[in-house]
């Protein structure tokens, strides 16, 4: 099937995407191993790193097949993270929540729902590998979370953490959501050949994401004892 030029930037835009995850999350993982983090998460956080290179890698399969031709735009001063406090642990605690908790917690469903009506079969392999790790490195986040949530820290945690999220959804809703100029102005139409390639209407990304904050987000915090902001 003839792809688009929109599927081409959509999937060139993922191929950057998933490599600076990758990125990213192996310099969270060098933070837990500093911080003597326990053996399993540091385990998992290099799973995801090496599911991230796949990610991308199958990304720019797609990006070909759908006769993309320019290489990915990179900025290499994403590739990796700052520190921004002196305790190593608060720095921990906010990559977890902003990249892990919220962000891979509403890739979940925003995958899931690209997947469901893509039947172009690269793109289709690529979205089932991809929304298949995904469940894996949301729960990461949340068990990072919790093994913060037993360190000398812990009291802390929650004020911290609540005192960040009304920023951090801000930034959610500036990607995703109706704060976002192209998404606010979206009328919902996409076509059903850009559908098969595994895009979707801006406008379903803005309505997953406030599904996620009452299906996922408020019941996972107030688990944990955290409190939201009220959207």
């Amino acid at each position: 099937m003839t792809a688009s030029h929109a599927v081409r930037e959509e999937w060139r835009a993922r191929i950057a995407a998933e490599y600076t995850s990758a990125a990213v999350t192996q310099h969270l993982v060098l933070w837990l191993i500093q911080a003597g983090a326990p053996p399993d998460l540091i385990e998992a956080g290099l799973a995801i790193v090496a599911d991230e290179l796949v990610h991308s890698r199958m990304s720019h399969e797609v990006y070909v097949a759908a006769g993309g031709t320019q290489p990915p735009s990179i900025d290499r001063d994403q590739l990796g993270l700052s520190r921004r406090s002196e305790q190593l642990e608060l720095d921990i605690l906010r990559v977890a929540v902003r990249v892990f908790c919220l962000g891979e917690t509403v890739a979940v469903p925003l995958f899931s729902h690209l997947r469901a009506d893509c039947t172009e079969p690269i793109a289709r392999e690529a979205l089932d590998r991809i929304l298949r790790d995904e469940v894996r490195h949301r729960d990461f986040g949340w068990d990072l979370l919790d093994w913060l949530l037993s360190t000398p820290l812990a009291d802390e945690v929650p004020a911290i953490v609540a005192t960040a999220l009304p920023q951090m959804f801000a930034e959610l809703e500036a990607t995703y959501g109706k704060e976002n100029e192209v998404v606010a102005s979206d009328g919902g139409q996409i076509a059903p050949a850009d559908r098969a390639w595994g895009l979707a209407a801006p406008r379903d990304y803005a309505e997953i994401l406030a599904r996620t904050f009452e299906k996922d987000y408020r019941p996972r915090f107030a688990a944990r004892d955290i409190a939201l902001p009220i959207p």
